[in-house]
């Protein structure tokens, strides 16, 4: 069985405040490693914060992560999101990035109907060509050799977006799973995998090994980490209550997050291509969260048998 949908309001509010939380870490990750701390460092130390405040808060949840194995996959997945996505918004353009993030979408209509049982509907089919339109209205620029990967942060964005869509179809697998236990594994594994990958790549002189941080950096940090907590537990509770489809294109708010926030910041430029194609992607997560109820109720119901 499935989890009941309370409205599709709340849970769409909870993965845009998500995709928020995702769509502006570009700039405390960027301003860490001005520090010296490089993204993997950075999301590992700020993870370990977290998860000494959720044992305090949580310390009965720990026990429920050897009850379940599939917590190890998601524990993995999201792990590889963090590794991904954290360490390429820090060394590629912010925009083409998260594009590149978001082409998550494909990949959770690929994944979810194996995993899931969840067949895509014919309107969730429409709803997906046209947000991909927008990523290759914005991607495909003349000259450009999309969809192969042209730099480190190209291949670092596109394995956080697979990951990213395997953990929100996990989170749907293991819904009967405590909350705090899930969102325990999830910073566990980026924890251990951002660890794992920075200790890997330190021995390669690829990144620098870990610094101490000022205080004002510090508390950067700090910040960073209670917006990772507050994006996780809105992700926990969006993505177990609507289907994978679904949850990805209401995700794609992040494209429009990181945009406005790289514009402003002037970290990007956004050109008339750029609008276009975020437009169509905007246009796409809209009818999604509008899209009728019963829509997600068929195909999250698919799963039940």
């Amino acid at each position: 069985m499935v989890p009941p949908e309370p409205g599709r309001a709340a849970p769409v509010l909870a993965l845009a405040v998500n995709a928020f939380v995702w769509g502006v870490s570009w700039w405390p990750l960027r301003e860490l490693q001005s520090h010296g701390l490089h993204p993997l460092w950075a999301t590992a130390g700020v993870y370990l914060a977290v998860l000494a405040a959720l044992a305090i808060l949580h310390p009965k949840a720990w026990p429920g992560l050897a009850g379940h194995p599939e917590i190890l996959w998601l524990m993995a997945a999201a792990g590889l999101t963090n590794v991904g996505f954290n360490w390429a918004v820090t060394v590629g353009d912010v925009v083409r990035v998260v594009l590149l993030f978001y082409l998550m979408p494909a990949w959770s209509v690929l994944l979810a109907w194996p995993l899931l049982g969840e067949r895509p509907s014919p309107a969730a089919l429409l709803r997906l060509t046209l947000a991909l339109a927008g990523v290759l209205v914005i991607l495909k620029a003349p000259g450009t050799p999309w969809p192969l990967p042209e730099s480190l942060a190209d291949g670092l964005a596109l394995l956080g977006g697979f990951s990213f869509a395997l953990t929100n179809i996990l989170l749907r697998r293991l819904h009967r799973t405590p909350p705090a236990t899930r969102v325990i594994a999830m910073f566990l594994g980026g924890t251990l995998a951002a660890s794992a990958v920075g200790t890997l790549a330190m021995g390669q002189g690829l990144v620098p090994a870990p610094v101490a941080l000022p205080a004002g950096a510090l508390a950067i940090a700090g910040l960073l980490g209670l917006a990772f907590l507050l994006g996780n537990s809105a992700l926990q509770f969006g993505a177990a209550r609507l289907a994978a489809q679904t949850t990805a294109l209401v995700m794609l708010s992040e494209v429009l997050f990181a945009s406005v926030s790289a514009v402003l910041a002037g970290a990007a430029q956004l050109s008339e291509r750029t609008w276009l194609g975020g437009a169509l992607v905007v246009a796409a997560a809209a009818w999604s969260a509008w899209a009728a109820p019963g829509e997600d109720r068929a195909a999250a119901a698919q799963s039940a048998a």
